[in-house]
């Protein structure tokens, strides 16, 4: 059996890769994408008490 070199990437000339972004998201970012997915949960189970319930959890957990 013949072994194969294993093959490199293909890149076009002058095509530039952007950097992958490491870090954390901005708070605001994160509230912006969480938020949509908030509603439709609250619509679909109808549950004002048990979001409010959740969200003072939420709020105990982080201290606040």
């Amino acid at each position: 059996m013949a072994h194969a070199a294993p093959r490199t990437p293909f890149r076009r000339p002058g095509r530039l890769e952007r950097p992958r972004r490491t870090g954390r998201r901005h708070p605001l970012v994160a509230t912006a994408m969480a938020l949509p997915l908030a509603a439709l949960l609250l619509l679909v189970f109808d549950g004002w008490n048990t979001v409010a319930t959740q969200a003072s959890s939420v709020g105990v957990m982080l201290g606040r």
